[in-house]
């Protein structure tokens, strides 16, 4: 295991440890919100049940509850006292009896997810029940809107230490280059992680006025907005199978190997994003490099083996038009036809997706049409790299396969 990931782990479990020894030695304070609170936790927990696997926040009522109790302060008007401790093991008991149902189904919540929420909701809580409980946040910011923005600052940095421990995890796992994880970490918040932040900034306020009837009242949109996601989530999961079907027409019309357009999506994606790229980018090209072929349809003969990258340059480019204005016709992201017409063009003037797409197919063609093996392969675009492939996207490729294996996405 990584340190990075060991390092987050272990710092998760000590602080877990440290929290319900405290609370077993002192007690619980305010039973009565641990209580309301914590259920408030697994059944936010529990609406996980379906989620689509990959999905950044499959909890976000959990998340939002959690965050909502770390961001207590009074309720209905009287103090509470529940402290940092507590917070930390309120919502990690409720987590784990949550995730009894979930493991029992074989779909339990990954260690990388459960040791980031702990972690976030304990920064959290450090940074405001200490201020909250000795006083100072009252005198420092009233109970008007500068208390507002003070959660709403603490929610942010919240939300930023989550995105970071995020990236850093996935980095350590994956050893993709940490800027472009961490942009798309930061981009992911503006969606349902803005809702889930709104929410459990919205929850702790509304308790502070209305006591705990105020919760199952304010738990509502964040339901509606998960039933939402969730569809959203089902319609790009269903887009993307629509494109993976067209792409596979080529192999079952025999024009192309078995395999061949997943294994050259599944490189270009990580090959893109050791080159920097991420969000909206990486999808276009992941769509791309799974249509790349959809021009041999076209064809009268099958070209041998679907090698288009042994046929002459002219060729490949009439392929190439060919296969861009089948996409056009598919109602796909135009951007996507855009790097399906210029794959075979010289690559200085191409844009970066269109380069990946060239010398990831030309890598996958050469390991099957021929017995040089993947290192000959990459010689091969080296060899190219005057004219026909971009040297830093070889580089790239020979850095990824050297990563997985060199023949982790050879033809089988």
């Amino acid at each position: 295991m990584p340190r990075a990931v060991t390092a987050v782990h272990g710092a998760a479990l000590v602080l877990t440890l440290a929290a319900f020894a405290h609370t077993l030695w002192y007690g619980i304070a305010d039973p009565g919100h641990a209580l309301a609170f914590g259920a408030l936790v697994a059944t936010g927990e529990l609406a996980r049940w379906g989620a689509p696997r990959g999905e950044r926040e499959p909890a976000p009522l959990g998340a939002a509850g959690a965050l909502a109790y770390a961001l207590l302060g009074p309720s209905a008007g009287e103090p509470t006292t529940h402290g940092v401790f507590q917070v930390i093991a309120v919502v990690v008991a409720a987590q784990l009896l949550a995730a009894v149902p979930h493991v029992a189904r074989g779909n339990g919540p990954g260690p990388d997810l459960a040791a980031r929420r702990m972690l976030s909701v304990a920064f959290a809580a450090v940074c405001f029940q200490p201020l909250h409980n000795s006083g100072q946040s009252a005198r420092w910011f009233g109970e008007g809107p500068y208390f507002a923005l003070f959660l709403l600052l603490l929610l942010a940095l919240t939300a930023l230490c989550d995105a970071v421990l995020a990236a850093l995890l996935l980095r350590a796992r994956t050893r993709y280059p940490y800027g472009p994880l961490l942009r798309d970490e930061l981009r992911a918040l503006l969606g349902i992680g803005s809702a889930v932040c709104a929410t459990g900034a919205v929850m702790a306020i509304g308790v502070a006025v209305a006591g705990l009837w105020a919760l199952p009242v304010l738990c509502v949109p964040l339901l509606l907005t998960q039933v939402s996601y969730r569809r959203y989530a089902a319609v790009r999961t269903t887009y993307r199978q629509t494109i993976a079907s067209l792409a596979r027409a080529t192999e079952i019309a025999g024009y192309t190997p078995h395999g061949h357009a997943r294994r050259v999506a599944e490189l270009s994606t990580a090959v893109g994003r050791e080159l920097g790229l991420s969000g909206r980018e990486l999808t276009v090209l992941e769509h791309a490099a799974l249509m790349h072929d959809i021009g041999q349809l076209s064809l009268v003969d099958p070209v041998a083996g679907g090698a288009t990258a042994t046929l002459p340059a002219a060729e490949q480019r009439r392929i190439a038009l060919l296969g861009g204005a089948v996409v056009r016709q598919t109602g796909v992201d135009t951007a996507v036809a855009v790097v399906v017409e210029r794959q075979a063009d010289p690559y200085r003037e191409q844009p970066l997706s269109a380069r990946i797409v060239r010398a990831v197919n030309a890598y996958d063609d050469l390991c099957g049409a021929s017995v040089i093996g993947p290192l000959g392969a990459l010689e091969q675009l080296r060899l190219g790299t005057g004219h026909d492939y971009q040297p830093e996207v070889v580089e790239a490729l020979a850095g990824v396969l050297a990563r997985s294996g060199p023949t982790a996405l050879r033809p089988g």
